[in-house]
């Protein structure tokens, strides 16, 4: 076996306490028994510590309670404006009507039953999941009297 010398040795990622441990162990150590350690030492940490997963968690629990009542925020949002445009697709209808009949329909059931202005049966309000109002005010379905 050749003799090594501290000046050969590649000290790069290898610590100090592995560079102490072959000098005080002797020059003369078998290159297998020293890379075997040299493995041992690089590769000793390998699962997840217990502060890592909790610190984990935390950042995990701080998004989701930013990010969820935004969520749902939007989810109302989207439901107050698919009534205002339920109400316009009824206010269409009633000015269709007018169109086909020549005359304003006496209250909303008469065109929201007719299968020919709605096919997929009588609109409802995403909101509060009920039929819009059956009053006309001035031949239109007042918004203002459907509020949420």
């Amino acid at each position: 076996m050749a003799k090594r010398s501290p000046e050969t040795f590649n000290i790069g990622p290898i610590t100090l306490v592995v560079f102490v441990k072959t000098i005080v162990f002797g020059l003369f150590r078998p290159d297998s028994l020293l890379e075997r350690e040299i493995k041992m030492f690089r590769f000793r940490k390998k699962g997840v510590t217990l502060i890592e997963l909790l610190i984990v968690v935390l950042i995990l629990a701080a998004l989701s309670a930013i990010a969820i009542p935004r969520i749902s925020q939007s989810a109302t949002n989207a439901k107050k404006k698919a009534c205002h445009t339920n109400l316009d697709v009824i206010n269409s209808s009633i000015e269709m009507y007018n169109a086909d009949t020549g005359g304003y329909p006496a209250d909303l059931t008469t065109i929201t039953q007719d299968t020919s202005y709605f096919p997929d049966g009588e609109p409802k309000c995403p909101v509060l999941d009920a039929v819009y109002p059956d009053t006309l005010v001035n031949n239109r379905v007042d918004a203002s009297s459907h509020s949420h």
